[in-house]
């Protein structure tokens, strides 16, 4: 846990537990509704998916574990990240089912400290794996669209 950029998941769990505040929703239109479930679902099948696919060398912090090798393939073909991309659509649908605007603000926040997590990840997984992770980079999106490492 020496790699300074460790903050970003404090970060993230502090703002994950934010979601959690109680309230009431201000709103409850099935349309909404519908949404709301169907990015959760969406998020946590690609939050697992990714998680079952690392198995025991998944790990929080932002470097990989040691001795670990190089997903590419499963979930991993369509994006480098489908834990955080998981995370950001299944907490969309839950701010979305909540119907907090202030939970809405603690969403963006998230988003913005997983994407970042992601670009500091993505340098500590070239320092890992090397050419391996260009090559990978280059025909795989950071999240959705941005492939390669900028």
């Amino acid at each position: 846990m020496a790699d300074r950029a460790n903050w970003l998941v404090w970060a993230q769990f502090v703002l994950l537990g934010l979601l959690v505040l109680p309230g009431p929703p201000l709103w409850g239109a099935p349309p909404i509704t519908a949404v709301a479930t169907l990015l959760l679902l969406l998020g946590a099948a690609l939050a697992i998916a990714g998680a079952v696919s690392l198995g025991r060398e998944l790990v929080v912090w932002v470097a990989p574990k040691s001795g670990a090798s190089l997903r590419t393939t499963g979930v991993f073909r369509f994006t480098r990240n489908p834990i955080y991309l998981g995370l950001i659509l299944a907490t969309a649908g839950w701010v979305l089912w909540r119907a907090r605007p202030e939970l809405g603000l603690v969403w963006v926040l998230l988003t913005v400290v997983l994407v970042i997590k992601a670009h500091v990840e993505q340098y500590r997984l070239l320092d890992a794996f090397g050419d391996e992770y260009r090559e990978y980079a280059e025909r795989t999106p950071l999240l959705l669209f941005r492939r390669g490492i900028r």
